[in-house]
């Protein structure tokens, strides 16, 4: 296929995008709109016929980064206006019941979105019908894969029929346990690691109250930390809200029966008891089994000009930081501005990708893993809030200056691992600063003597 751009006939390409989950999706899109071909393939059923899909989350933390990536494809205005629900800070619940909250960006009122996963899925896949140059097929399972040479081999997994196609460029958007990555480790020089954490997660529910309404402050993302283990809640559409228990496998292990939930629940957790209801709560606690968490490392993320992995395929991350989307939709934003400045050239599109966006995807990674041990147990110190006050209060007095990790990470566009560093930077600053404060003190006490 090709078309007239620029004054010069220019080569369409055949992609063959593996994974029509979210970012599969979006970047399916961001193609077509350029005018290649794209071939979506799904190992599961058509999200759009089947919604529920246990033991995934059911909504997400959407920041500035996956809105720039929505807006790019015209679809921010949508997500944001007419179905995210605003949450502005932390909702932090306390063993006694009582609550305190800790605003997200006190100097401009930033939020993040919650949004609906299997909506938010089904709205880019529907996008996708108004482009003659997609196509979708679902049940399709990656068998094997020649990344060098664009052959797939895919199960029909309804009719067990095996399917061959070819393509010029292939993109495995296939989620954490990567099929087209899993070629792709058979390549040289391909580094990769994984690594589970000790803690899995298993989701519960707190209903719409009696009126239909939210049972608790809606514009809030809410934790009980806990020290070892947390629980977080963020709202839904329906007004219920869908409820996570982040724990020791081991600590899930030792809660054998009704009477040890409700006895650990009224331990820890007694305001929500009532919230999610005791008979629900057992219920949805013994439905089902805690689910592992895994981070994702690895470089680089093409082969040649002929394959690339996105998203979760090159760089799953815990969800301690509510940047997975974001950072996955952020790949296709990045992708895009390439294929702008390369005029499509896949060859130098690719390996800038790669020799650039490596580090920002490791920066997150990191910063994923401490956002764990600050939701569960730092919030509750002194020293975070006081912490906190003071890049507040700097952030407020010179905003251009100095931005907190948090508002750098979550409410601009710059750079994860940029952010890591103006961190450092940052303590560094309060280092230096309170020792020479100190040592103005004693200077002073001194002199008075």
């Amino acid at each position: 296929m090709a078309s007239l751009q620029n004054g010069h006939s220019k080569k369409k390409l055949d992609v063959a995008v593996v994974g029509a989950g979210l970012v599969g999706s979006l970047e399916a899109l961001y193609l077509a709109k350029r005018g290649h071909r794209v071939r979506l393939y799904e190992y599961r059923d058509d999200i759009r016929q089947t919604p529920l899909v246990r033991g995934r989350s059911i909504n997400l933390a959407l920041s500035v980064r996956g809105r720039k990536a929505l807006k790019g494809v015209g679809l921010e205005d949508h997500m944001i206006n007419k179905h995210g629900i605003p949450m502005r800070g932390r909702m932090i619940h306390r063993l006694d019941g009582s609550t305190y909250d800790i605003p997200y960006d006190a100097r401009t009122n930033q939020c993040i979105y919650s949004v609906g996963r299997n909506y938010l899925n089904s709205l880019l896949l529907e996008e996708s019908e108004k482009y003659e140059n997609v196509e979708r097929h679902f049940n399709h399972k990656l068998l094997e894969a020649n990344l060098r040479s664009g052959s797939l081999t895919f199960v029909k997994t309804e009719s067990n029929e095996t399917v061959r196609v070819s393509a010029d460029l292939t993109i495995g958007a296939d989620g954490a346990f990567s099929a087209v990555r899993k070629a792709m480790m058979k390549q040289p020089l391909f580094d990769y690691s994984q690594k589970y954490i000790e803690h899995g997660y298993l989701e519960l529910c707190i209903p719409a109250d009696e009126n239909g309404g939210f049972q608790m402050p809606a514009n809030y993302l809410h934790i009980w930390p806990r020290g070892e283990f947390m629980m977080i809640a963020l709202p839904n559409q329906d007004c219920s809200w869908t409820v996570t228990l982040f724990m020791p496998f081991e600590k899930f292990k030792s809660i054998e029966n009704e009477e040890k939930l409700i006895a650990f629940f009224t331990q820890y957790f007694p305001d929500s008891i009532p919230l999610i209801g005791r008979q629900k709560l057992v219920e949805d606690f013994f439905a089902g089994k805690p689910s592992p968490l895994v981070a994702v490392k690895c470089r680089p993320y093409h082969v040649e000009d002929k394959a690339l992995i996105i998203g979760d395929a090159s760089h799953a991350v815990v969800p301690f930081y509510g940047q997975g989307m974001n950072a996955g939709f952020e790949d296709c934003t990045i992708l895009d501005q390439l294929f702008e400045k390369y005029d499509d050239n896949i060859k130098d599109i690719l390996e800038e990708f790669s020799a650039t966006r490596w580090e920002d995807t490791f920066a997150i990674s990191d910063l994923a893993m401490y956002n764990y041990i600050e939701m569960r147990d730092l919030v509750t110190r002194p020293s975070y809030r006081l912490r906190k006050a003071v890049d507040d209060f700097i952030f407020w007095l010179v905003p251009d200056f100095w931005v907190p990790l948090y508002n750098s990470v979550t409410f601009t566009t710059m750079p994860y691992s940029q952010c890591v560093r103006n961190r450092q930077w940052q303590n560094k600053v309060l280092m230096y600063s309170l020792l020479f404060f100190g040592f103005s003190i004693f200077a002073f006490l001194y002199a008075k003597r």
